[in-house]
């Protein structure tokens, strides 16, 4: 594991689809939680998303589907919370929805 990896601990914010294909392809295991700030779901899940990034070698991406409607657009995210799950680049698994944190533990651990 790369030392950067290991020190991302914190969710790091999509600023377009070039940065989030750029961190797809540079880091193993991603996760990327598509949000709005007016999701009350979203809200809920946010502190286990952020758990996850500092408790796992999973990296975690936000992607605001109000700032990035177009990406969300093209990745087929209707509905939000959208978790979708990256192993090597590849999309490995996609949660709509407040998921619990064990599991969502349990699917990085299986791409790890």
């Amino acid at each position: 594991m790369s030392k950067s990896t290991a020190e991302q601990s914190e969710p790091i914010h999509v600023e377009d689809a070039d940065h989030l294909n750029d961190l797809l392809s540079e880091h193993a295991v991603v996760l990327v939680d598509y949000y709005a700030d007016w999701c009350g779901p979203c809200k809920m899940l946010e502190p286990t998303v952020e758990e996850i990034a500092s408790e796992t070698d999973a990296v975690v991406l936000k992607v605001d589907i109000d700032e990035l409607q177009e990406l969300a657009q093209e990745r087929g995210i209707r509905s939000v919370p959208t978790l979708e799950f990256y192993a090597n680049g590849e999309q490995a698994e996609r949660l709509i929805g407040v998921q619990d944190k064990a599991d969502l533990i349990e699917i990085v651990e299986d791409l790890s």
